[in-house]
């Protein structure tokens, strides 16, 4: 009977340990878990440590310009982050409605795959944009706008701001327009490893739009 128990326990050992996660985030992190379109989604590492990149982002050269490397720091007064900084702005500012995952790449881009829980504002759209259209764009982002017609930024939403990675210009491009239109700066984070450093840490992305082949 001993040896039953013994033999079902050391079968149930050995099940757990061929189905624990053997790539992990870091040593104590094996998944983060976010909202994607209304969705629970559980950010995890491809297990295979055999994967390879099969699509674009395996590219190392790009036309420079206009696939430039970007500077680590956009502005002096804004941080710029990594993955795990990431996670931890997942798990806090956006479940708390504090912030905001900003996917800053042209809508094609955005659709064809993404961050989990990443919204899309094309850089384009604050480009050279009217004060009016701009005020409504930061009015959904958290600003509002006191009696005196200030704009007030006390409650709006700090931003974690990425694209395709340290070759594209879109994230930089929109960091400094928000700028130009003074959004606070503390409450920016530049995720300059994009959707390329994403993927190459085997990380979850969500596909907003399929593209079919016919």
């Amino acid at each position: 009977m001993k040896t039953a128990i013994i033999l079902s326990t050391l079968l149930s050992l050995t099940f757990a340990t061929q189905n624990a996660d053997i790539v992990k985030i870091n040593k104590n992190i094996s998944s983060v878990t976010t909202q994607d379109s209304g969705q629970k989604i559980e950010i995890k590492r491809v297990q295979d440590v055999n994967n390879r990149l099969n699509d674009d982002f395996i590219k190392t050269s790009r036309a420079c310009p206009p696939f430039c490397i970007q500077p680590t720091k956009v502005d002096p007064n804004i941080d710029t982050i990594a993955e795990l900084e990431v996670f931890n702005f997942m798990q806090n500012q956006i479940t708390q409605h504090k912030g905001i995952l900003l996917d800053a790449r042209l809508k094609s881009w955005f659709e064809l795959e993404t961050i989990p829980s990443a919204i899309n504002i094309p850089y384009p759209t604050l480009l050279n944009s009217s004060k009016k259209k701009i005020t409504k764009i930061f009015q959904l982002l958290g600003m509002k706008i006191d009696k005196s017609g200030n704009w007030n930024f006390d409650n709006a939403k700090e931003l974690t701001i990425f694209d395709n990675g340290v070759w594209c210009e879109q994230a930089t491009y929109l960091i400094k327009a928000l700028i130009k239109n003074n959004y606070p700066t503390s409450k920016i984070h530049y995720y300059r490893a994009g959707l390329q450093g994403w993927k190459l840490l085997g990380l979850t992305t969500v596909v907003h739009k399929e593209i079919r082949k016919d």
